[in-house]
């Protein structure tokens, strides 16, 4: 029957619920405010859990988030109903050659029954159908179950983000010049992206400009680096650091939780450190295909 098919789920939920039937079907718009609800509390509960503060902080970030997702053409949305209700959601970024994958979220109900596993499965078939040569992800280092999960699926791990906040720095580097970022820079951009990945990023690279939020490192006339935005959800990518450097310490502010710097990039998470931004979380990036190890400096989105 396919992704959208009724399909039999096995094991016990919380409370003794014991999972007959599950059914996938494709998102709505109409699915934002439970979706976005449930979004909120199983982000919340489990860095509750833990001590950690929310990547979601609140019910209507949470709403706003899937109705992103939900409404964005470049974005793939599955929802899983059990008895006429909605218990969680996937989402798939298409936007670029490689996707993304998240937010992944069950009601907290419901959980460690399976139901996530069938929204990751969903979402990685949507994937091969269109013949995507990788599929990434980003998760919080303290959850050990979406590790697990991730792992069993096939994801294996590339590398450990430090997710980092604080006051913006605000300071100009000589000899790199930051500007906001115009349509005709699209192409020298995606060049930067594939020159340090492999691949370009361009989908999410339009749409930060339409959003203006892209901006671009220049070095002697040249295009030597960007960021969509310095948030949870944008990615930067540099030739050198310093690149990455110029563009971090233009920004206004880091939205969301922060931005996410490779903790094996130890140049460039002691500048933040020594700058006043300071760890809020660890996080893995984990990969399933295609995978060319970066040549340049990086900061991933929580997409990936």
């Amino acid at each position: 029957m396919g992704r959208e098919g009724r399909v039999a789920a096995r094991g016990g939920a919380e409370k003794g619920m014991a999972i007959v039937d599950l059914v996938l079907r494709p998102g709505t718009a109409d699915d934002a405010a439970e979706c976005g609800r449930i979004c909120y509390q199983a982000f919340a509960g489990i860095a509750e859990e833990h001590a950690f503060p929310p990547d979601v902080p609140s019910p209507d970030v949470g709403v706003a988030l899937i109705e992103g997702a939900l409404t964005h053409p470049g974005f793939y949305g599955v929802v899983a109903e059990l008895d006429g209700r909605i218990v969680g959601s996937n989402f798939l970024d298409e936007r670029s050659t490689v996707v993304g994958v998240g937010p992944v979220t069950v009601d907290p109900t419901v959980q460690n029954a399976g139901v996530g596993r069938r929204l990751m499965r969903d979402v990685m078939e949507r994937a091969d159908e269109r013949g995507a040569p990788g599929i990434r992800l980003v998760q919080s280092c303290y959850h050990n179950r979406s590790f697990s999960l991730y792992v069993s699926l096939g994801f294996a791990h590339r590398a450990t983000m430090a997710c980092v906040q604080g006051p913006p720095i605000r300071r100009a580097m000589p000899g790199y010049a930051v500007r906001e970022a115009t349509d005709a820079d699209l192409g020298p951009c995606n060049d930067v992206c594939r020159q340090v990945h492999g691949v370009d990023r361009g989908g999410e690279v339009a749409d930060a400009l339409k959003q203006g939020t892209a901006r671009v490192v220049e070095r002697e006339g040249r295009v030597t680096g960007y960021a969509t935005d310095l948030a949870f959800f944008g990615h930067a990518v540099g030739e050198t650091v310093p690149d990455l450097q110029a563009l971090i310490a233009s920004a206004e502010r880091f939205g969301g939780p922060g931005i996410l710097v490779p903790a094996g990039d130890s140049t460039l998470l002691r500048w933040c450190l020594s700058d006043g931004l300071k760890v809020v979380q660890l996080m893995s990036l984990m990969t399933i295909g295609l995978y060319h190890r970066p040549e340049g400096a990086y900061l991933p989105s929580i997409l990936y």
